[in-house]
């Protein structure tokens, strides 16, 4: 299944370095079931207290980074199904600082989050396959803006994308 990339006007300008992540990335179905197994190879190998590695004061743990992959995941999936299904009724953002002080990550062992993202993924890989094109053009609002059920597709893989490259570039080298 391909999904062609949003148009400027079906997301904020917010979330235009996610859909442009995600569109490097080529096909953004297709790289859905990849970045499980990117982040797996990127995280998997580190024990519970290097994950809570944090690269400067106030700054997210790696665990705090997984807790926020799988908040955001779930926030843009209810997006997905809400929109795609015809739902005009405008949705809500989330504070993202509060929900990652509140999720406890750091106390919880890497493998339980890595699996928790890993069984969301899945659920919303199928999800999506069996979106039709028409449900996927349809338009809601979140946040206070207008946004594709397409557009989050790409956000969900644009999203990662970011916090990957952060991880590789600011954290995973500096791991004792």
């Amino acid at each position: 299944m391909h999904i062609p990339p949003p148009a400027s006007e079906e997301y904020a300008p917010f979330y235009a370095d996610y859909i442009q992540r995600a569109t490097i990335r080529g096909d953004a179905a297709a790289a859905l079931p990849l970045q499980i197994d990117e982040m797996k190879t990127a995280l998997g190998r580190l024990s519970d207290s290097q994950a809570r590695f944090r690269n400067g004061p106030g700054e997210w743990s790696i665990k705090e980074i997984v807790s926020h992959l799988i908040d955001s995941e779930r926030v843009f999936s209810y997006r997905l199904l809400r929109i795609s299904r015809r739902d005009k009724t405008p949705l809500p953002g989330f504070e993202q600082e509060d929900f990652v002080r509140e999720s406890g990550a750091d106390e919880l062992p890497l493998d339980d989050l890595l699996g928790e993202f890993q069984y969301l993924r899945l659920a919303n890989m199928i999800a999506i396959k069996n979106l039709s094109e028409e449900s996927l053009s349809q338009v809601g609002s979140a946040s206070g803006a207008a946004v594709s059920a397409r557009a989050l597709v790409y956000m969900m893989v644009g999203h990662v994308e970011h916090h990957m490259a952060s991880l590789r570039e600011k954290y995973l080298p500096f791991i004792p």
